[in-house]
């Protein structure tokens, strides 16, 4: 194997061939050699990947709704719930798959077992969060050219998803609503399976991250060693006395350093250099739960910088699950016939990706360059927390849009017949604005979310960055649950049927009734 030498210019090269500068290896271990690896030949594959995965769990998901009230015969309060928790169950175990990723087993083994176990049945949670972060690794972000793909990639990832999701919505979702249902499951599973195939395809191909062992222990290490130094005074200008070490030394394998910062004071205990720390090293020990380095010291303090915004987008994520609930449940309470084509309730989603297609496209020729130019920074366009914002307030448009469309039906449907079990006259087309919109701030306020995880957490977490992504999605939809149980305790009473009834043309009697049973 050639030897490894650095160039003037700073550059690893193997021979001739020049080397990422990120930290990557290849399949068997060496540095990743640029034009041999990664970039958009691997990229274009996990795209791939992520359409067909995509279009297997939507295959399932987006009409489970219509599966449960119309074969289970639940109502339409349970099976949204239902829903609900089934989503939220799923992505909950993003997290199982980014601790396995970080800390064991590596992006790439964590992706391929967890597809396995989506082929068999219920792994999308443990594979979604790694793949994501997987094809941003195919990118040297040291590198300007690659760092701009980088930050590309993360819109066409999210772009792949939709467009995955897109069959599952409009050909299978038709099948399905007519009462095949096996035929949607198997290819569902039929989709899940050449994901697989294609994924290993690219094996020799991928750029990887070495796992960098459990971050549990070393965020445990952190809190430890400050709480036990909390009685030392710390010196003003302290960041000479403070714990550092060189990148080759690094206690986290394959993690670049990280340069101190002044927020969350008190953890900089963890890496104060005591007495006792300077008798440990003459030993040639050092006790982790003692002194730790000050890049460790940063990987906690950045955790604990993104913990509010997680928290703030599952209420987002409340919303972004009705479309799988409730507004799929009141398409199928409209007119949904046009000439003697019925139109599946769960299709109307495809609005949704049709947006979404249509907001990327629109940000990243339009929009970013436009304000970039705007802005005379030169900087790109707006940065992740300012479109994420930008999602929130989309976000709250859509669903006014779903109440008004809903307050509308109501009328439609009162007017037609109060009683009856039939939909109401209102075309399922009323729809497309709360779709459009949903799709519309999925583009602000989720790519925002993957590039801003994935930008501010550490090489050891990056997976675990893009699973708080997925958790708050799982989060949200379990809120969802709890509004809809909550929302049903509070209206239903005596001979009231609720807000969410099994009949939804009997919705708007109810609440007329509770107001007045409230006054």
């Amino acid at each position: 194997m050639a030897c490894l030498e650095v160039c003037k210019e700073g550059k690893f090269k193997e021979g001739r061939e020049e080397c990422t500068l990120d930290g990557t290896v290849d399949w068997h271990g060496r540095p990743a050699i640029k034009d041999k690896s990664g970039q958009w030949f691997a990229g274009i594959i996990i795209l791939f990947n992520q359409g067909l995965a995509t279009l297997a769990f939507f295959g399932v998901g987006v009409n489970l709704v219509l599966f449960l009230t119309r074969v289970l015969q639940q109502s339409n309060a349970d099976a949204a719930n239902n829903v609900s928790k089934w989503t939220g169950t799923v992505y909950i175990f993003s997290l199982v798959g980014a601790f396995l990723s970080d800390s064991y087993w590596g992006r790439y083994k964590t992706c391929a077992i967890f597809q396995v176990i989506f082929v068999i049945g219920l792994g999308n949670g443990g594979y979604q969060p790694n793949i994501a972060t997987f094809g941003a690794d195919q990118f040297d972000e040291e590198d300007p050219r690659e760092g701009h793909s980088k930050v590309a990639f993360f819109s066409y990832f999210y772009l792949a998803l939709n467009l995955g999701s897109l069959f599952s919505n409009t050909i299978l979702g038709y099948f399905e609503d007519e009462g095949i249902w096996a035929l949607g499951f198997w290819a569902s599973a039929g989709s899940a399976f050449a994901a697989l195939v294609l994924f290993l395809l690219g094996t020799s191909r991928y750029r990887h991250f070495k796992p960098s062992g459990n971050p549990l222990s070393r965020f445990c290490q952190v809190i430890v060693a400050a709480m036990k130094k909390w009685r030392f005074e710390m010196p003003r200008d302290g960041e000479e006395e403070l714990y550092n070490v060189h990148a080759k030394d690094c206690s986290m394998n394959g993690s670049r350093k990280i340069l101190h910062t002044d927020g969350f004071k008190f953890l900089d205990r963890a890496a104060f250099i005591t007495s006792r720390d300077i008798d440990d090293q003459k030993k040639g020990c050092r006790n982790p739960w003692h002194l730790c380095p000050i890049t460790q010291v940063e990987e906690v303090k950045c955790i604990l910088r993104l913990l509010p915004i997680w928290l703030c987008t599952i209420i987002y994520s409340v919303v972004f699950t009705q479309m799988a609930s409730l507004f799929v449940e009141q398409g199928a309470a409209m007119k949904t016939t046009v000439s003697n084509f019925k139109i599946p309730p769960a299709s109307m989603s495809s609005f949704d990706i049709v947006s979404v297609a249509f907001f990327i496209f629109l940000y990243r020729r339009v929009l970013d360059p436009l304000v970039s130019r705007v802005k005379k920074t030169g900087s790109r366009g707006l940065t992740e927390l300012q479109r994420m914002g930008v999602g929130l307030v989309i976000a709250i448009v859509a669903m006014i849009s779903a109440g008004l469309v809903e307050c509308h039906r109501l009328k439609y449907a009162r007017k037609d017949c109060t009683h009856c079990e039939g939909s109401s006259s209102l075309s399922i087309f009323w729809q497309v604005p709360q779709y459009a919109l949903i799709g519309a701030s999925e583009v602000f306020m989720y790519v925002g979310q993957l590039e801003f995880f994935n930008a501010q957490t550490p090489d050891g977490l990056k997976s675990f960055g893009s699973a708080l992504c997925m958790t708050s999605i799982s989060l949200g939809n379990y809120v969802s649950s709890l509004l809809v149980t909550m929302v049903m305790k509070i209206s239903t009473e005596d001979h009231m049927p609720g807000w969410i009834p099994g009949n939804l043309n009997k919705g708007g009697t109810s609440l007329s009734n509770w107001k007045e049973s409230a006054i």
